[in-house]
């Protein structure tokens, strides 16, 4: 792609959000959502094939569907209040469309059948931003409105991502596959807490950015698009090898990396509003996912041909992630201890 073209679609994608999240009116996130969605497209199609064709098609009528949404929610709460501004949603018919069209946004379940798909006939860089840059809006506009969203929705659609996370990313071989049910899974993580401690969720948001980041840019140094060409990723560059399986583990919720802390304190704080049934489902579920993390960790380490390979060792990648890499890997493993000063700075 022309790096001019690059460079505006990319300023547009940074603008989109940003208008979303500074501002107050509906109209105007709705105008940033709006402006995010256009500039991702032609980044989606810049691969030249059919399915990036169809899944730009997909990605462009799912996301029409919810910003349409999104702007009804906001016009019935306006004529049935008078008031525009984001934090007073108190039409208990706006509300309930806005949570749909902001799960449809994020795709969480039962609104999540077009992430897995889309995923996969995208390239990983594009992948990255789906899954990463493209969360930041629709999930504020859930932190804004929390204190008014329904929270009995809000937990059946949390519990629902959970299971299907788990439960969809245990059959895949293709990375790009597993990665966007991962991301399911987080997102209803995410929704779980939101009515209860928003602030829980911004923190769930940030290690989840982190995480996503720093196993997209291992996957896109490797070139590694299925479990196949994982498994041999070993022989290649062991060191970026092992950090892989411990970034899958941080996915998992393994302690001490950096992925237990939001789990833990997710469900410390469902205990003390006396859920813990849903706590208990929530733990159970999040068992699906860590397995076939697993299935992944023995991919890359455990399934290695005992005799000596006749490649040269990659042991100078001249890749311009490497550059983020380390510090993405470190705050994905090392973030458990400042536990404290994170909720301090959140609280």
């Amino acid at each position: 792609m022309n790096p001019y073209a690059l460079s505006i679609l990319l300023s547009s994608l940074a603008m989109g959000t940003i208008t979303t999240l500074s501002s107050s009116h509906w109209f105007l996130a709705w105008v940033g959502l709006e402006i995010n969605t256009l500039a991702i497209i032609p980044l989606m199609t810049k691969m030249h094939h059919p399915r990036a064709t169809e899944s730009a098609t997909k990605y462009f009528l799912t996301q029409a569907t919810a910003s349409a949404l999104i702007l009804f929610s906001a016009i019935t709460n306006a004529w049935a209040t008078g008031e525009w501004t984001i934090i007073t949603m108190n039409d208990n018919t706006s509300t309930f469309i806005l949570t749909i069209a902001l799960s449809i946004k994020l795709g969480i379940a039962p609104f999540h059948l077009w992430l897995p798909d889309i995923m996969q006939g995208l390239n990983l860089t594009t992948c990255l931003i789906l899954t990463t840059w493209q969360k930041l809006a629709p999930m504020s506009l859930m932190i804004m409105t929390s204190h008014q969203l329904n929270t009995s929705l809000l937990i059946t659609m949390a519990m629902l991502s959970t299971v299907v996370g788990g439960w969809g990313g245990l059959n895949q071989t293709q990375m790009r596959k597993m990665m966007a049910y991962s991301s399911i899974a987080h997102l209803g993580w995410m929704t779980l807490v939101l009515s209860f401690s928003p602030s829980l969720t911004a923190l769930n948001l940030m290690i989840y950015l982190m995480l996503t980041s720093s196993m997209f840019l291992m996957m896109m140094t490797l070139t590694a698009t299925n479990m196949n060409k994982l498994s041999t990723s070993w022989l290649k560059t062991p060191l970026l090898a092992s950090l892989m399986m411990i970034t899958l583990m941080a996915l998992g919720g393994l302690p001490p990396t950096s992925g237990f802390l939001p789990k833990w304190l997710i469900l410390q704080e469902m205990t003390k509003q006396h859920l813990e049934t849903v706590s208990t489902l929530m733990a159970m579920s999040a068992l699906l996912s860590l397995f076939f993390y697993l299935r992944l960790s023995y991919a890359i380490s455990l399934t290695t041909a005992p005799n000596t390979s006749n490649s040269n060792m990659t042991w100078r990648v001249s890749h311009n992630q490497m550059q983020t890499l380390p510090t993405m890997i470190t705050l994905t493993t090392m973030m458990l201890p400042i536990t404290p000063t994170l909720l301090a700075m959140l609280n």
